[in-house]
């Protein structure tokens, strides 16, 4: 059973309760937000709550075990606060949701209910249905690693260590123009070979799109294509920093980083070849090795 605060406790009991929920969202890029659903602004722990216009909680199912438990955020889209293009654009994937009760009269007395990630957001008509899903569901993520031969590094992290922020490894570009809903023209990466960023990472630093980064499937000369649409959201004369693309081979990593001592795959182990491979009539078959 719960405990709560002696005084909000007491609260609870006097059967005369001024409570309310607040919602304390910290998205991925660091902006923090408050809404609640009392009628006048409230403000606790550096951050206001607002009167979130329609904001809604939803029935929460307790589950016993380590099983995922969900909630349900409803609300109405109003672009002061929680907008349709930045729900578009992903930014509120994986926040962070806290969920306080509240006693609106003496801010003073509240509890944390539940701590909560963002799963899957629609929104329809003017209206969005935000997910809110426990910490259990971190345990459904993958963990450690795999024996494969392609390097489960990310370019330029802590493990691959290859520093890609010098200019043989990062180019600046403006868009010049929009090819498809995937696809831009830009100026700037004159002096980079064909491909040289495909399978890279590109960031945009002004626009609408702002911070996200995208992955580059294709660079075919003064033309990126992305793997999800952008064309709706950028415009001729936006900026982003592209990262020089890597496809995870061993051959890549020392060729074309000379990182080769840094590989973070296992591109000796024997594939699929070997294990469906059978005897030969030249093979020696008396438990000695063989050398090709």
């Amino acid at each position: 059973m719960r405990q709560f605060g002696e005084e909000f406790a007491t609260h609870i009991a006097s059967g005369a309760t001024t409570l309310c929920w607040c919602w304390r969202i910290v998205r991925t890029d660091g902006v923090t937000l408050g809404f609640s659903d009392h009628d006048a602004i409230l403000g606790f722990g550096g951050t206001e709550f607002e009167p979130a216009h329609g904001l809604d909680g939803g029935e929460t199912v307790q589950k016993l075990g380590a099983q995922t438990e969900t909630a349900e955020v409803l609300g109405v889209l109003h672009s002061d606060a929680i907008s349709e293009d930045d729900i578009a654009l992903g930014r509120y994937d994986g926040a962070r949701v806290e969920s306080w009760r509240v006693n609106w009269r003496d801010v003073g007395q509240r509890e944390l209910i539940r701590v909560d990630t963002i799963g899957e957001i629609t929104r329809e008509d003017g209206v969005f249905r935000a997910e809110l899903r426990s910490g259990q569901h971190a345990m459904n993520a993958p963990r450690g690693r795999l024996y494969q031969h392609m390097c489960d590094a990310r370019l330029g992290d802590g493990r691959c260590k290859k520093n890609i922020e010098t200019g043989a490894f990062r180019g600046s570009a403006i868009v010049t123009g929009i090819a498809d809903a995937t696809s831009v023209v830009v100026s700037g990466l004159d002096g980079f070979g064909v491909g040289w960023f495909s399978h890279g990472v590109a960031r945009w630093d002004t626009g609408r799109r702002v911070g996200i980064e995208e992955t580059i499937v294709r660079h075919d000369g003064a033309t990126l294509g992305f793997d999800r649409p952008v064309g709706d959201w950028i415009e001729i004369g936006d900026t982003l920093t592209v990262y020089a693309g890597c496809d995870k081979r061993f051959a890549t990593c020392g060729g074309k980083f000379a990182n080769a001592i840094n590989f973070q795959g296992f591109p000796h182990i024997p594939g699929n070849d070997f294990v469906l491979r059978y005897p030969g009539t030249e093979d020696r078959l008396d438990g000695r090795a063989v050398v090709r």
